[in-house]
């Protein structure tokens, strides 16, 4: 979908919608579009933020040729080093039509998938874990009034890429269109109809833990350069970047709040989903399906997927981990505790699992 001609960006758009119509309504089953068109890339890109410039080169000072709105999705040629004053990273994405600051994209692909015609027999019922494996989808909520905040947030709220929900029903429409109902564990309540061809099904093998007969495993997450290492022993198995607790809010202030907690804390819960949220009225965040979560902090301080922004190596959340979602699932798989496919969450008591060691140095 192309926003270019849109004056606001999408959720400033439905944010005003929703206060015309007092919040997200029910449409009915017809009402929605078959998958969107995307463009036919093997990388991709969404915009993931409310607006973005295109510019001739890669470089913040040159001159923009277009404007995109948020969800407007991009074919992704290549990532180049630009120059963006003042800020971190200097990484940007070149399309056909021009240059976009790569933070500002979050990096997709668009892989349709067959419909599962069948849910399996777990101890959470009948069900399947399942990835998002399109740009985006957009949800039919099966139960209103809405009760999740983004939800009411939006008039067609949407699923992203990388997401895991858990399926709990299937149901064909009268035009023999496969539907997947996602029912969060740990959300609010809110049951969502998407279209089935977005979700690819986990398998119980994508999960088996990583290295299982070594028992001296550390993380290790340095806050000063915005990286996690996972050592076994001595050697240094694993490294990314990854994005800890935001330092400055919007204006520029302290947000000693939001900081990562320093210190040694062991991994005492791992979900592959979970629904997160926190804060205050103005400045909170409700967000679902956040995959590949270890929690490592009692108050919900953990490392997980993020698919809401792509500006890794820049502290920006709100005192969790934020990785690439590969990174995350690798860290899930490796790190202990083992989690089984069912029922894909685990809590262990003290003394816990891998250490989690926070450094800033």
């Amino acid at each position: 979908m192309n926003h270019s001609n849109q004056p606001l960006s999408r959720r400033g758009f439905l944010k005003l919608a929703s206060l015309s119509v007092g919040g997200l309504a029910l449409r009915a089953w017809g009402s929605l579009s078959p998958l969107e068109d995307f463009p036919k890339s093997e990388r991709l890109g969404r915009v993931c933020v409310g607006k973005v410039e295109l510019k001739a080169r890669p470089d913040e000072e040159s001159p923009t040729v277009g404007v995109l709105y948020e969800d407007a999705v991009v074919p992704w040629l290549r990532e180049v080093v630009g120059n963006r004053p003042y800020y971190i990273n200097q990484r940007w994405v070149e399309t056909p039509e021009g240059f976009i600051y790569a933070p500002y994209l979050q990096p997709v692909r668009n892989q349709p998938n067959q419909p599962v015609k069948d849910l399996v027999s777990t101890s959470l019922g009948q069900g399947m874990w399942a990835e998002v494996t399109i740009p985006y989808v957009d949800v039919l909520l099966d139960n209103p009034p809405a009760r999740s905040p983004w939800l009411k947030e939006f008039l067609n709220p949407r699923l992203y890429y990388s997401q895991v929900f858990w399926i709990d029903q299937i149901k064909t429409d009268e035009q023999g269109q496969a539907w997947h109902r996602v029912n969060e564990r740990y959300g609010y309540g809110d049951l969502l109809w998407a279209r089935a061809e977005a979700f690819r099904p986990l398998s119980p093998e994508e999960i088996l833990p990583i290295s299982p007969e070594v028992e001296e495993k550390r993380l290790v997450v340095d806050v000063t350069h915005q990286t996690l290492s996972c050592f076994e022993g001595k050697m240094e198995v694993y490294w990314c970047r990854v994005s800890t607790g935001a330092r400055f809010d919007a204006y520029g202030n302290p947000v000693d709040k939001w900081a990562t907690p320093v210190g040694a804390f062991p991994i005492w819960r791992k979900l592959l989903s979970l629904h997160m949220t926190g804060g205050t009225t103005g400045g909170g965040w409700d967000i679902p399906g956040i995959t590949w979560t270890s929690l490592f902090v009692g108050s919900g301080v953990a490392v997980h997927g993020t698919y809401w922004h792509n500006d890794y190596g820049v502290p920006r959340s709100h005192g969790c981990v934020n990785a690439r979602p590969e990174d995350a699932k690798w860290i899930f798989r490796w790190a202990l505790p083992q989690v089984n496919y069912d029922p894909g969450d685990v809590t262990v008591s003290m003394p816990g699992g891998t250490i989690v060691e926070v450094s800033e140095l």
